[in-house]
């Protein structure tokens, strides 16, 4: 296996970890029911659950783009020690952007998100080039 595509597998692991964070939070702030409901007038996630729900969907949006990058840099045979590097970067920053949104620490947050985008930057780079 590429290892790109095993940075993508704990990219992968790394979202399901925050889904049960922001699952388990919001269990402790509304509840069962409304989990269980069909959503209809759910009340705001707030303090640390809000940041936990809010960068669980932020993963999510991110590793579309980054499935995307590696399994093309990998089907086209592109994979190069710059692939992985951006892979790495993108892992690791998200890693540090899921601790840094939990915490609450805004200016921070925006920083490691966009080493995050380096890391694809760098991956789509050797894919345009």
């Amino acid at each position: 296996m590429k290892p790109e595509l095993m940075w993508l597998v704990w990219a992968v692991a790394l979202t399901v970890v925050q889904m049960l964070i922001a699952v388990t939070g919001a269990f402790t702030q509304v509840g069962l029911m409304p989990l269980v409901g069909n959503r209809e007038n759910f009340p705001a996630l707030t303090g640390w659950v809000g940041r936990a729900d809010r960068a669980h969907r932020n993963a999510l949006e991110n590793l579309v783009l980054f499935a995307s990058l590696v399994l093309v840099a990998v089907v086209a045979n592109k994979t190069n020690e710059m692939t992985l590097l951006g892979a790495q970067i993108f892992f690791w920053a998200r890693l540090v952007y899921a601790a840094v949104y939990l915490a609450g620490i805004p200016w921070l947050r925006t920083g490691v998100w966009t080493v995050s985008v380096v890391g694809l930057v760098i991956i789509f780079s050797q894919l345009v080039r």
